[in-house]
């Protein structure tokens, strides 16, 4: 449900114009003909502020309705097929964190792509086949009606934008399928606003803030790209991620073990929605760890507890407590563990 949440979150704030930048070119073929009509149809009397006060054709929002319903009708159901693929192959650690590593990739490529930055970025775009492409901008110059809007909204499953990729990723680790479907449904449902109204305004709004728009939508996909990296090296354990190297900088506080009776020791994480309390923690070498991993009404990521070094992974309840058993660990050891999605994390050094 928190996963659900967090796309609903990212699809009204970035993923409607991530989503529009690489979209909008089926959203155009759609309203090509709508637009068209509109051009031939006599104009109104220019006020005096000029074309900025033209009404907009009321005619524009039926179309770019039936693309949003249709593409919201396709990603739950690429939702629940990504989730029952889960379900079936499920990734490991280090498959997760490869994954995360090429979606940061692509989305720092795709938005060099939009900075124009170099040609050769132009490969960081996916495009449905040219043939289908010409044939549907075609058809949309002779068809008004309802079908053409829905069959492309539905095709852009074949072009994601890189926030879209993410959410798919997320979808594919839940190994549900109707939870994959809840996620890109939440997350397609809260891009379709900001979808909605940049498309619908964008005969009002002319060329003036076209290419602020691009701009900023590149520097966000950048931006997400790096988080995207930053989680598959928090997935891997590396003492290199930037939330690694804050804990280091900024001295966070730290807890130490407490020592029992059997020469074990006992350290003790409070799971929350939004992380792990305390992140850092301290316990003696060569001596093995009671880990105790405590919940209380728990919902987000972080119930999939994971320490990539000793290939461990942890699917906690809500709430309740779960102890896991670390081996002892020679002095100047440094165990890192997060959780499935690589967004939150910790660590237990041992002196």
């Amino acid at each position: 449900m928190v996963n659900a949440l967090i796309a609903l979150i990212t699809g009204l704030t970035t993923g409607g114009l991530s989503c529009l930048a690489v979209q909008g070119g089926l959203l155009a073929s759609s309203l090509a003909a709508q637009l068209e009509q509109d051009v031939q149809q006599p104009r109104p009397p220019r006020s005096r502020q000029g074309n900025a006060d033209r009404p907009v054709p009321p005619g524009m929002a039926a179309p770019i309705l039936l693309f949003l319903a249709a593409k919201l009708a396709a990603y739950t159901l690429l939702g629940f097929l990504l989730g029952l693929a889960g379900s079936m192959v499920q990734l490991g650690t280090i498959g997760r964190a490869v994954l995360q590593f090429a979606i940061g990739v692509f989305m720092i490529g795709n938005a060099l792509r939009m900075l124009n930055v170099h040609p050769i970025f132009r490969y960081f775009a996916f495009e449905p086949p040219k043939v289908l492409t010409r044939y549907l901008r075609r058809r949309a110059k002779r068809d008004t009606g309802w079908l053409t809007p829905l069959l492309l909204g539905a095709l852009t499953v074949l072009i994601p934008c890189g926030v879209t990729q993410s959410m798919m990723a997320l979808a594919v680790a839940t190994g549900d399928p109707f939870a994959g479907a809840a996620i890109l449904f939440a997350f397609t449902l809260g891009a379709s606003p900001v979808f909605f109204a940049v498309a619908y305004f964008a005969t009002r709004l002319g060329t003036r803030l076209e290419r602020y728009f691009n701009r900023l939508v590149a520097v966000t996909v950048l931006v997400l790209g790096f988080v995207a990296i930053e989680t598959g090296l928090n997935l891997m354990g590396s003492p290199y991620s930037i939330s690694a190297l804050a804990r280091n900088l900024t001295g966070a506080p730290v807890a130490a073990a407490e020592a029992m009776p059997d020469g074990a020791q006992v350290l003790s994480i409070d799971v929350k929605n939004y992380g792990y309390i305390p992140e850092v923690l301290v316990a003696a070498a060569d001596r093995p760890v009671r880990l105790e991993l405590k919940t209380w009404n728990t919902r987000s990521c972080s119930r999939a507890f994971t320490i990539p070094a000793l290939k461990l992974e942890k699917l906690l309840p809500a709430t309740g407590t779960v102890v896991v058993e670390i081996p002892p660990q020679p002095a100047g050891s440094v165990l890192q563990f997060s959780c499935s999605m690589g967004m939150y994390g910790g660590v237990i050094r041992f002196n």
